[in-house]
């Protein structure tokens, strides 16, 4: 019976284990906190790739979330914090990469996917919209021609 309390105890706390450094971070206003909030869903883990700090479990988002309390308490802008974290782990971090000639692909690459698919659409139904041209006497000589060879076979 003791074993199987202690078993439940242990399972009631699990959850509290989930909390990802939910209270590590201290800050004296609401503002300052939901500004931290926002800094670690807008950067992005550059281990897990497809998570962002606030979610990512990954030791280097760890350090990242460090390192942007860091720099919030030491009286850091957004700017500043971000422009950090991109000269550190490149433009991979921002969700939103800005424009420049390395991150042009990824800015009109999806216009240009765009357009081709609406040329190939424009290209199909103009040839959906052609009407069949009825054969002519040669071609139906040829087709009966064919016929009947397939007739002997």
């Amino acid at each position: 019976m003791k074993k199987f309390v202690l078993i439940f105890c242990v399972c009631l706390t699990l959850p509290a284990w989930a909390v990802v450094e939910g209270y590590k971070y201290q800050f004296d206003s609401q503002r300052e906190t939901d500004r931290f909030n926002q800094l670690a869903e807008d950067l992005r883990c550059p281990k897990c790739q497809n998570q962002n700090l606030a979610d990512s479990n990954a030791p280097v988002a760890s350090d990242m979330r460090e390192k942007v309390y860091e720099m919030m308490q030491a009286g850091k802008t957004d700017e500043e914090i971000v422009g950090y974290m991109v000269e550190r782990y490149g433009d991979f971090v921002n969700y939103t990469p800005p424009v420049k000639s390395k991150t042009l692909f990824l800015w009109l690459g999806p216009v240009a996917v765009f357009v081709i698919g609406l040329l190939v659409l424009a290209m199909i139904r103009r040839g959906q919209k052609q009407a069949l041209q009825p054969l002519t006497e040669e071609e139906k000589e040829r087709l009966n021609a064919l016929k009947n060879k397939a007739d002997t076979k």
